[in-house]
């Protein structure tokens, strides 16, 4: 009996591809159902994910026998295989986004899309389903079908469909638009490369026939590329520290790196938009933008695995655009699109029901004109990693971080938003007065390594107010934790980073007691939630899942604690979460362990390289350098 395709797959259900310029998003049921082009914060052309019936999707898969196929990655790229096995024999699909030149500012990364089509054993009847739907699904294209390529229309957009080996119909699909259906029996050795191909409807048609051995160069070209860039690490870096995980660190290494956008040196925070954290609710975000928040962390992700250049040019894209952005008389900007653009309009598209009917769906963040007090702290930081990495911080780019600090001593008892974008009130949260002393104390260390003039008198003064501030209203004797803001009983998982960021040592008391409180309140299943949603008033209703970041973070304070056993268990647990390709999203359902949120997300990735970096420092073992963050060497100084 066949086995019908669910209308929504599980988040879990997908892997990703992409060239560095877009990523797209893959089923077990052979569905491509996610892809903006021609780039990653670009308008939808495929967004089934969101609105199964309206979205537009490309899928490729048996007509006949279980329509749930598997998946895997070729060893060490982003090239896909998804396959099913029947009596009948054995389709498989390759799918990929070709890369040409190198992996970086200089390579090639064309917005197409190659579907390859191979039969083994027997013979197998495929269905292809077309449709297309751009600028979020707000309009139907035009669509027209030769004898072997289709192609689709709107307004100055244009996507085709070539390699058909045999003429389509152009049906009318769910939601009354235009869609190609075709039909394919494949016999044993028979492959069919269908290739996607985004462009301007002025530059006409590509050739239906495509070179018939072009997709074996092209994917030939692309895996080589993908493996040496993970492999092409800084000579001298000791990488592989991560013993049974290094499989799961190295493929976290290439999602990040799915994420990047070399153009600018920009990293997106997650490939999707509006996935949602509860399923149902309205906590749907659109996280294809960069922020400024992730620099460090990511730089520090980064050189684990052995990019120490791409850590450094990310640093340096986050200090250029919020620079210039001071320079221009505007504020701050906690986030920009991945071209640098900080006005990022929220809107919420009412045409699409959601994942699982999860709405609002949005695109755009409000958030990006928040205030937010971390980002100096963040800034600062960002440009202390650079520091370790052997950058000197030249005096073109000193009076910016210096402003940066004085703006730190101006604001620092003002009430923000916070770390976590809450939509309520602003308040007086400790992670954010944390990071005021964190920008301020960076900036006092970067003016001492280098002679550079600043006001010593005024940052250390104001640094000590705010460290005995947070210690004296931020830490509460009676629960004996960090709260999430002065005044409040509610817990933040934030404050893990405390230790982190060196505002207090480790071994403190204090520390120690606000791990095991947040182990005993804020943890499920050995997942760490960000807050408890029903102690905090963030002003929006409902639930959401445990925080992938989070969890890393407390896997990063248990091991800098000595507490090696503990972190490795928690460590272990999380990566038996990983899905059939090891990728993660942002959020878990800890009873169910279904993927909640964007996906894939950078930010839980880079947590599980950093985290792995901890146990690996905390065992004794050989660790890249510089030292992690908030270890005793890196407190002391040693590495610097």
């Amino acid at each position: 009996m066949r086995k019908q395709r669910p209308d929504y797959p599980a988040i879990e259900d997908y892997a990703a591809i992409g060239n560095l310029r877009t990523t797209a998003l893959v089923s077990r049921f052979g569905s491509l159902d996610w892809c903006c082009m021609p780039q990653l914060d670009s308008p939808s052309v495929f967004a089934a994910i969101l609105d199964h019936r309206r979205g537009g999707r490309f899928r490729v898969a048996p007509a006949t026998g279980p329509q749930r196929g598997e998946q895997s990655y070729h060893h060490d790229t982003n090239v896909l295989d998804t396959w099913w096995e029947s009596a009948d024999g054995r389709l498989t699909v390759t799918d990929f986004m070709p890369l040409s030149g190198e992996v970086g500012r200089n390579g090639g990364a064309p917005p197409v899309i190659y579907r390859v089509l191979r039969c083994a054993g027997g013979e197998v009847e495929v269905e292809i389903e077309w449709c297309p739907r751009f600028d979020y699904a707000r309009s139907f294209p035009s669509m027209q079908c030769g004898p072997a390529s289709a192609v689709a229309i709107d307004g100055s957009a244009m996507v085709s469909l070539t390699g058909l080996p045999a003429a389509g119909e152009i049906t009318e699909s769910m939601d009354g638009g235009p869609a190609l259906n075709v039909r394919l029996r494949l016999r044993d050795g028979d492959v069919v490369p269908l290739v996607l191909e985004y462009s301007n409807a002025g530059d006409g048609v590509p050739a239906t026939r495509p070179d018939p051995t072009a997709w074996e160069t092209a994917l030939e070209s692309t895996a080589t590329m993908w493996r040496n860039w993970l492999h092409n690490r800084d000579a001298g870096e000791e990488c592989d520290f991560a013993g049974p995980w290094q499989e799961l660190v190295d493929r976290s290494g290439l999602a990040l790196k799915l994420l990047t956008y070399p153009r600018t040196g920009a990293i997106a925070a997650a490939a999707t938009a509006s996935l949602p954290e509860h399923i149902g609710g309205e906590r749907n975000w659109d996280y294809r933008y960069t922020w400024i928040r992730d620099a460090s962390f990511t730089a520090q992700a980064l050189v684990a695995l052995g990019h120490s250049d791409e850590a450094v040019e990310f640093l340096r894209w986050a200090e250029d655009v919020t620079r210039r952005d001071a320079a221009s008389g505007g504020e701050l900007h906690l986030m920009y699109t991945l071209d640098g653009v900080a006005d990022i309009p929220e809107r919420e598209l009412t045409h699409l029901e959601g994942y699982r009917g999860s709405t609002p769906v949005r695109v755009g963040n409000k958030a990006a004109g928040q205030f937010q007090l971390d980002i100096y702290g963040e800034l600062l930081d960002a440009a202390w990693e650079m520091v370790r990495l052997g950058v000197d911080i030249d005096e073109e780019l000193w009076p910016f971080l210096s402003d940066v600090a004085d703006q730190a001593c101006a604001n620092w008892n003002r009430p923000d938003y916070g770390i976590w974008e809450v939509r309520s009130e602003p308040r007086h949260f400790v992670y954010s007065k944390v990071m005021v002393w964190v920008a301020l104390d960076r900036a006092l260390r970067i003016a001492e390594r280098f002679g550079l003039p600043a006001d010593t008198e005024r940052w250390t003064s104001t640094r000590d107010a705010v460290h005995s501030t947070v210690l004296e209203r931020g830490y509460s004797e009676e629960r004996g934790a960090f709260v999430q803001a002065f005044g409040d009983t509610a817990l933040d998982a934030a404050n893990l980073n405390i230790p982190l960021v060196g505002f207090l040592p480790v071994e403190d008391p204090r520390v120690q007691s606000t791990l095991d409180v947040y182990l005993d309140e804020l943890t499920e299943d050995g997942l760490v939630y960000r807050y408890r949603t029903d102690a905090t008033d963030d002003g929006l209703a409902g639930e959401e899942g445990a925080f992938g970041l989070t969890t890393f973070w407390m896997i990063d304070a248990l091991a800098l604690s000595g507490r090696i056993e503990e972190a490795r268990t928690m460590f272990e647990g999380v990566a038996r979460r990983a899905n059939h390709v090891g990728l993660f999203a942002e959020q878990f359902d800890p009873r169910s362990g279904a993927f909640l949120g964007n996906f894939p997300q950078a930010f839980t990735h880079i947590g599980l390289i950093n985290s792995a970096v901890y146990i690996a420092h905390a065992e004794g073992r050989t660790v890249p350098s510089p030292a992690p963050l908030g270890s005793r060497e890196e407190r002391e100084g040693r590495d610097a």
